[in-house]
C-alpha cells in the first residue's frame, strides 16, 4: 500500500480532529481528571489513526489547564503512571532464575514507567513533539518546589535524548534572506547579547564579516533549537562592544579573515534544557566555515563569565583576604568605575588573577569548574585561552562579571585530547598566561590567610 497515502490519511484525521475541537465551545476550563481520562484512553488505544486523534485531544486539554491543574496532573503522572512494583518483582524473579536475554528484556520493560509510553503516544499528534517540549518547560518551573516530580523530568530527558539525536538535527545558515518568521524568533531568543531591533539584527547578519547558524528539528518546523552568532575577524577579538556596534573588524572581504569568533550561543527551548546541542553545533559550524573560508586559522569564543561577580562578592564577605586586596576591591562599589582609569587599572591587577583562579581552581561539587560557560566549552575540548579585562562594559557585563570576557580557543588537533583529559581527570586546558594568573591569585590568597 502507498505509505504516502496512509500518512496523508492520518494527517487529515488529525487535522479534522483539531478542527472539530476548535469548533466545540470551550466555556468550561478542563480539569486534570478529564486529562487523565484522555491519557488512559490513549494508552488503551490499539489503532494508529485513533491514537493520533486521542493524542491531539489530550494535548489540547493539557494546554487549557490552569497552572494549578497542571501541577496536579504532574502529581498524578508521578503516582499513577509509574512502573508497577509487582510486575518488577515478578520480572526480576524470572530473570534471577533464568538469567537469559528474554527475561532481561522483560525486566527492562517492567522497570520502564508507563509515563514514557504515554509520552511516546502523545508524540503521535501533529506538533506533538513541540507540545511535549513545552510541557517539560512547565515541569521544570515546578521542580524547585516539587522535587518529587524529578522522575518525570528524567523520563522526558531520556526520550528527548533519542528524539533530538544529532542525526535528526538540521544545520541552517541564518541570513537576511531567511524567512521573517524565523528572524523574529532569533531576535526573541537571543539570550547573551540582546538584539535591539531589525537594524541591529541586520548588522549581525552582514555577509562581509558575520555568520549565524541554527539547528532545527523536522518535527518542530521553523522553531530553532539553538543558534550561534559568529564574527569574522583579523586576530582574536577581546571586546564585545565593537562587534555589537558593527564597527570595523579589520576586514574588507571575508577572505581576509583569519579568525572566527563565536560571540553568542543561545538555547531557544527551555523545555530542552540539558539536552546537548551546543557541542554538535560548534563543531559542525567549524566545518562549515572551514569549507567556505579555508584560510581561517583560529576558532575562538568571546564568552561572558556569568556568576563571577556574585562569587567575588561572596568571597569579599567571607574570605580571609589581605587588606591590600580588600581595599582594591572597594573600588567596585563606586558607580561608573570602568570609566575611571586609575580605579580600573588598580582593579585589573587584582581581579584578573582572581578570575583565573575562579575559572581554573574553583570547582562545582562534582569536581568540574563552577562556571557553567567554562564547563560547556572545556567539556567540548576548548582551551581557556585568555581573560579579557573590560571585554564587556555594558551594565549587564559589569554586573555579572565586572566587565570580564573570556576567549576559549578551539584547536582542532587538540579538541579530543582536551575533552578526554577534562572528562577523565577534570583537567582544565589553559594557556601559560592564564595558569600564571591563577598562580598569582593562589599566592595572594595564601598570604592573606597567613596574615590573619
Amino acid at each position: 500500500m502507498n505509505m504516502t497515502f496512509l500518512q496523508e490519511l492520518f494527517n487529515n484525521i488529525t487535522q479534522r480532529d483539531a478542527l472539530l475541537r476548535r469548533k466545540q465551545p470551550e466555556a468550561v476550563t478542563p480539569d486534570h481528571h478529564q486529562l487523565i481520562k484522555a491519557c488512559n484512553a490513549l494508552m488503551a488505544s490499539d489503532g494508529e489513526a485513533s491514537s493520533i486523534a486521542l493524542a491531539s485531544r489530550a494535548l489540547a486539554l493539557y494546554q487549557r489547564l490552569s497552572p494549578g491543574e497542571k501541577t496536579t496532573f504532574f502529581e498524578r503522572l508521578a503516582a499513577d503512571f509509574a512502573a508497577d512494583p509487582a510486575q518488577i518483582d515478578t520480572a526480576y524473579a524470572a530473570y534471577a532464575k533464568a538469567r537469559d536475554n528474554l527475561t532481561l528484556q522483560a525486566l527492562f520493560e517492567a522497570c520502564e514507567p508507563r509515563r514514557q509510553e504515554l509520552f511516546r503516544r502523545l508524540n503521535l499528534a501533529s506538533d506533538g513533539t513541540f507540545d511535549l517540549v513545552k510541557m517539560r518547560e512547565d515541569l521544570l518551573g515546578l521542580l524547585r518546589e516539587q522535587p518529587a516530580l524529578a522522575p518525570i523530568d528524567e523520563d522526558f530527558a531520556h526520550l528527548f535524548g533519542s528524539w533530538f539525536n544529532r542525526g535528526f538535527l538540521m544545520l541552517k545558515r541564518i541570513d537576511w534572506n531567511t524567512p521573517a518568521s524565523i528572524l523574529e524568533k532569533i531576535i526573541r531568543y537571543e539570550a547573551v547579547h540582546e538584539i535591539q531591533d531589525w537594524n541591529d539584527l541586520r548588522r549581525r547578519l552582514d555577509a562581509r564579516d558575520r555568520r549565524c547558524f541554527a539547528f532545527f528539528h523536522p518535527a518542530i518546523g521553523d522553531e530553532p533549537l539553538i543558534f550561534v552568532e559568529v564574527a569574522l575577524h583579523k586576530g582574536l577579538p577581546n571586546r564585545i562592544q565593537p562587534i555589537l556596534k558593527g564597527e570595523e573588524s579589520g576586514l574588507k572581504e571575508p577572505d581576509n579573515a583569519d579568525t572566527a569568533a563565536f560571540f553568542g550561543i543561545s538555547n531557544c527551548q527551555t523545555g530542552l534544557r540539558g539536552i546537548s546541542f551546543g557541542n554538535f553545533l560548534i563543531k559542525q559550524v567549524v566545518q562549515e566555515l572551514k569549507q567556505e573560508l579555508p584560510q581561517l586559522k583560529y576558532f575562538v569564543t568571546l564568552s561572558p563569565v556569568p556568576g563571577f561577580a556574585q562569587w567575588l562578592s561572596e568571597q569579599r564577605q567571607s574570605a580571609h583576604w589581605s587588606e591590600e586586596v580588600q581595599t582594591a576591591l572597594k573600588a567596585l562599589d563606586t558607580p561608573g568605575w570602568p570609566a575611571d582609569s586609575e580605579r580600573e587599572e588598580r582593579l585589573k591587577e587584582v581581579i584578573k588573577p582572581l578570575a583565573a583562579h575562579y575559572l581554573v581552581d574553583v570547582k562545582h561539587p562534582g569536581g568540574l569548574p563552577l562556571n557553567p560557560v567554562a564547563r560547556f566549552h572545556l567539556g567540548n575540548g576548548a582551551e581557556l585561552h585568555r581573560i579579557n579585562w573590560l571585554g564587556d562594559t555594558s551594565t549587564k557585563g559589569v554586573q555579572q562579571a565586572t566587565g570580564l570576557m573570556v576567549n576559549y580557543l578551539y584547536v582542532l588537533d587538540d579538541i579530543e585530547r582536551n575533552h578526554e583529559n577534562y572528562t577523565s581527570k577534570k583537567a582544565v586546558a589553559c594557556t601559560s598566561e592564564v595558569r600564571d594568573l591563577a598562580r598569582r591569585a593562589r599566592k595572594t590568597l595564601a598570604k592573606g590567610e597567613t596574615s590573619k
